[in-house]
């Protein structure tokens, strides 16, 4: 090969170089056009704008919190249709209640049923507070409506019958009752603390119409150690 034509093949394979080059530059200039093309598109966030969405952030968590509130409500309208909370402030349910006891009453026990023997009630007295409200009690059920009782020598009888009190732990009664019939529509109650309880043994608590039973115990809450039912 003559040295002239060895030359122009070298210029060329460089002339080749030199076009791939710049198509290599060419590709890699646009590539980074584009790019700065769609960085370019894309919409900055303004600090305007940051605070619009801060405000309805904060917006939607009070109105997610209100309805929280509101949802919570509701549900506890309806459980206290139910369910009335209750604290014993004196010691005549002694040794089955205790002062401050929490309780939790059953606003619907004898909405379709009679009040039993032994179940522990809340009922409203004619006994006056020193805020001329009428007072609170809670009483454990002794004589049922149509019965008659009869408490003498420390026992308590029922249509003649002696009175099984498993609860008094041999408490004896004090008292004297004789032949007491009770009325249709009414109960006797006594507290189990049987020598220091304001009861149906006195006239002025005396037997008790059913409309002024506020509801049945049927669970002690607090204190945590002697949770049950009853």
């Amino acid at each position: 090969m003559k040295d002239n034509e060895f030359s122009t093949e070298i210029e060329k394979k460089e002339d080749v170089k030199e076009d791939l080059t710049e198509d290599a530059a060419y590709e890699e200039m646009t590539e980074q056009e584009v790019a700065g093309e769609e960085t370019e598109l894309k919409p900055v966030e303004s600090e305007a704008d940051g605070r619009i969405m801060n405000k309805k952030n904060k917006k939607n968590g009070v109105k997610d919190w209100l309805k929280d509130i509101a949802i919570a409500i509701i549900i506890a309208f309806i459980v206290l249709q139910f369910i009335k909370p209750t604290v014993v402030r004196e010691k005549s349910m002694e040794p089955t209640l205790h002062a401050n006891d929490y309780l939790f009453l059953s606003k619907q026990a004898y909405r379709f049923s009679e009040p039993e023997r032994g179940d522990i009630i809340v009922f409203r007295s004619d006994l006056e507070l020193e805020n001329g409200k009428k007072k609170f009690l809670i009483k454990r059920v002794i004589g049922l409506p149509g019965e008659t009782i009869t408490i003498q020598g420390g026992e308590v009888f029922i249509n003649g019958k002696k009175l099984n009190e498993k609860y008094l732990n041999g408490i004896q009664t004090e008292g004297t009752v004789t032949n007491l019939k009770i009325g249709t529509d009414s109960i006797f109650v006594m507290g189990d603390n049987r020598g220091n309880s304001l009861d149906s043994r006195d006239p002025s608590v005396g037997c008790i119409n059913m409309d002024r039973i506020l509801g049945k115990a049927f669970v002690r809450l607090y204190p945590f150690s002697e949770i049950r039912t009853f």
